[in-house]
């Protein structure tokens, strides 16, 4: 199941550069800065590809700066 707390923190936005590890910075959809985000653990199981350019869904952490990217738009 989807905790309903993690469904509300979830912003759109796009990928601004790839980083080593799997980690990606994304520019979120009406904001200004940048947050360092990580692909999700089904999504590396299944070789989903993010690239620079991409739309993607992030699910923030609590401090605001570093989230998970669930989907690809």
């Amino acid at each position: 199941m989807v905790n309903k707390e993690a469904v509300a923190n979830r912003r759109e936005g796009m990928v601004e550069e790839a980083l080593p590890a799997l980690s990606f910075r994304v520019k979120l959809d009406g904001e200004e800065n940048m947050v360092l985000a990580h692909l999700s653990g089904k999504m590396r199981m299944n070789h989903i590809r993010i690239m620079p350019g991409n739309r993607v869904i992030v699910e923030m952490g609590p401090d605001g700066r570093r989230g998970r990217i669930v989907r690809r738009l």
